[in-house]
């Protein structure tokens, strides 16, 4: 297992003169899985846009330590998977072509086997030929997980990951984390009961916003 660690240091966010959260301090480490709630619009998906780096925070810093050396910037994406809602897909390319894509695009070589048995796995590889305009929401969900798992991240970040799941792929995807939650760190946003019954820890982000007399 590879030593993963995430700091969150006097973590603040505003939009404006609105508060998202305020001051977060916290350490993850790898080998757990930590939920992230809130209610809708407490800053979920903020937060974890944030620790991908794909965000900036208003004050304080996301520290991504690999076996005690600081991951720079510039090589974070090489050391996190991140599935949201809100992730593009190609809907006029195939399954396989949207997966060679983003190969490309990381820099990372593509391994029909490896790809192959990922979409075994999500029961996909019969479709892998098939545009993904064709595919249910649920369908589509499964390739991003897919996207994120190709290149063995050591962070995992999980937003809504079981929105459009029927019982099947929610199945499918609590057996991945408990397997990713083993040897890597994994973080998972949402408000789903047995999404958050996953984790060891939970943060609630209604803690950090000061204008409800809280931390």
């Amino acid at each position: 297992m590879i030593d993963y660690k995430l700091k969150l240091d006097k973590l603040t966010k505003t939009f404006g003169r609105r508060l998202i959260f305020d001051n977060i301090e916290y350490e993850f480490h790898s080998g757990n899985v930590y939920g992230i709630s809130g209610p809708n619009g407490s800053g979920k998906s903020t937060l974890v846009k944030i620790i991908a780096g794909l965000i900036s925070p208003t004050q304080g810093k996301v520290i991504h330590e690999s076996e005690g050396k600081v991951v720079v910037e510039e090589k974070l994406h090489n050391h996190v998977g991140f599935i949201s809602p809100y992730l593009v897909l190609y809907d006029e390319f195939s399954a396989w072509e949207n997966l060679k894509l983003i190969s490309d695009i990381r820099g990372i070589s593509f391994k029909d086997e490896k790809i192959a048995a990922l979409l075994e796995n999500f029961n996909l590889y019969g479709r892998r030929n098939d545009m993904l305009k064709t595919y249910s929401s649920g369908m589509k969900q499964r390739i991003k997980f897919i996207f994120a798992l190709q290149h063995e991240p050591q962070l995992l970040i999980l937003d809504e990951p079981t929105s459009n799941l029927d019982d099947e792929g929610k199945e499918k995807f609590y057996n991945i984390i408990e397997n990713e939650g083993k040897k890597n760190l994994v973080l998972i946003a949402s408000n789903e009961k047995a999404d958050l019954a996953l984790c060891s820890e939970k943060i609630n982000l209604n803690d950090y916003k000061p204008e409800q007399g809280k931390k």
